[in-house]
């Protein structure tokens, strides 16, 4: 193989000999940096009290239902680890003075005194309380953080698919290329399944969570997470 011939991967080169970056390598950097971008805003929404329901269906409609999910699942999980970590040792007092009057989570400390992990898995995976105001919440619990954060994690994930889904559906009917009857049954079919999984792993997820706090059933469940 000649000398001349050997050129550095991802690269291009110029007239002159000046090397370029390959396009293909633009693409894929700008596009990790809107993900980079999106975890951040996640971040900074979640400690901000901010909702995350329109920038988790803008990550679908931006990225698609696996990139999408990825990055919501990170943000998410990153904004409550911080904000979690404020409620513990930053403003505990604040937090403390926020919810003493609140009977769901005072019921909720109690509980996770006695099972830990396990009531911050089944709160992530049933919506009852406030997303935002539960993880500042759980700060002044004696949960362990690396519990926290993974039982976070894992419960966010059923909600999070369904969000990052609907939202790729956005870009998908806006896409150039007509889509077949057969591809809207398959995208119908995902949306169904994911929907039922979702509602079903909710609802189991609720009477785990009534059992395990005392509470009966009559809690009502927000629409949105």
């Amino acid at each position: 193989m000649e000398v001349g011939s050997v050129r550095s991967r991802g690269h291009r080169h110029r007239p002159g000999g000046e090397i370029s970056p390959c396009p293909g390598l633009v693409e894929v950097s700008a596009e990790l940096d809107w993900q980079a971008g999106t975890v951040g805003l996640y971040v900074v929404a979640t400690v901000l009290f901010v909702p995350g329901l329109v920038l988790t269906l803008g990550a679908g409609a931006v990225f698609g239902v696996a990139l999408g999910s990825v990055s919501v699942s990170i943000g998410a999980t990153l904004g409550a680890t911080a904000a979690f970590l404020v409620g513990r040792y930053l403003a505990r007092d604040g937090i403390a003075r926020k919810i003493e009057k609140n009977e769901k989570f005072a019921t909720i400390d109690r509980a996770v005194a006695d099972e830990g992990w396990k009531i911050v898995l089944l709160t992530r995976l049933s919506p009852v309380f406030p997303f935002t105001l539960l993880n500042y919440a759980f700060g002044l619990t004696r949960v362990k953080l690396s519990h926290y954060v993974l039982a976070s994690w894992l419960g966010m994930i059923p909600g999070t698919v369904m969000y990052v889904y609907l939202g790729s559906l956005v870009n998908i009917g806006a896409g150039h290329r007509q889509r077949t009857t057969g591809e809207w049954v398959l995208y119908g079919v995902g949306l169904l399944a994911t929907v039922v999984v979702t509602v079903f792993v909710t609802r189991l997820a609720r009477r785990a969570l009534a059992k395990k706090i005392g509470r009966d059933e009559s809690v009502q469940v927000p629409k949105a997470l």
